[in-house]
């Protein structure tokens, strides 16, 4: 995928680059497959804020994605469809009973491609089988944490991971991260790259294009009034803080670790800061 660069008639299209769609085959999603999605703007079941700087933006409706395609299915690719929910494109494929299915579409997936989900599948871009069928070294996305659960891992555009050993009943994946990570050899993945490999390089180049993602705009603590941020209010001088940066709410952000899910620790190898510290 190639990326568009706008003529810059505004200055907002000025140095401003988009997606290059010519590889979504239809625009149409399949009804079926297609439910309304409700806009909650942040907001938890008694309508609080619970993340902040969101609301407006673009309706769009959400497309059942099939991140567990059960064993034993081959499906022919009939569509590659863009979905405003992820970054990567997802395919549209039918299988042998006639059910059309969402999945997560790798890169250089064609249509008229098959695709097989089980555990002796042929080792090609796009089909899905248990971790301990796959050859060490294989690049591969759409990883299951839990047998059977379905993916939950490396599903971002673009994204791969690496099946770096085995050993036992586990399998050590290096993440995109960095981790390196302990999954069940019964867990499937699916081989190869996540489609749209250059949305990183995307850039907006105006804020009313952040505004249709349904983002709103955020504004420093330090031009605050004081009721409003640990950081706020002062007499126009300088903003020179006394003590470490905090959150609205006074939780420490630099260096102050925040992670709570100690139970999953047993399964990392590597930590995805162990770089950072040479």
């Amino acid at each position: 995928m190639a990326i568009k660069q706008l003529r810059p008639t505004t200055p907002g299209q000025r140095g401003m680059t988009t997606q290059d769609m010519s590889e979504i085959t239809t625009k149409k999603p399949l009804r079926s497959l297609v439910v309304i999605k409700k806009r909650v703007s942040g907001r938890n079941n008694q309508g609080r804020i619970t993340t902040r700087h969101r609301g407006g933006g673009a309706k769009k409706f959400y497309r059942i994605v099939n991140f567990r395609l059960a064993p034993g299915t081959t499906a022919t690719v009939e569509q590659i469809e863009y979905d405003p929910n992820r970054s990567a494109r997802i395919a549209r494929i039918k299988d042998t009973d006639n059910n059309y299915h969402y999945i997560i579409a790798s890169s250089n997936m064609k249509v008229g491609q098959k695709i097989v989900s089980d555990e002796e599948a042929p080792i090609e871009n796009g089909n899905r089988l248990p971790l301990k069928n796959i050859p060490v070294g294989s690049v591969i996305h759409a990883i299951e944490l839990q047998v059977g659960k379905g993916a939950q891992m490396v599903r971002s555009a673009g994204a791969s991971a690496q099946l770096a050993a085995k050993e036992g009943e586990y399998a050590q994946i290096k993440l995109p991260s960095g981790e390196v990570r302990l999954v069940h050899i019964e867990c499937m993945a699916s081989l190869g790259v996540v489609g749209n490999v250059q949305h990183q390089n995307i850039k907006v180049g105006k804020a009313g294009r952040t505004r249709k993602k349904g983002i709103r705009p955020t504004v420093r603590g330090v031009v605050m009034n004081a009721a409003d941020h640990p950081h706020g209010g002062g007499d126009g001088g300088r903003h020179r803080m006394a003590r470490a940066p905090v959150t609205p709410w006074g939780q420490k952000t630099l260096g102050y670790k925040t992670r709570r899910r100690k139970s999953s620790n047993k399964f990392i190898v590597r930590s995805r800061h162990a770089a950072k510290r040479r």
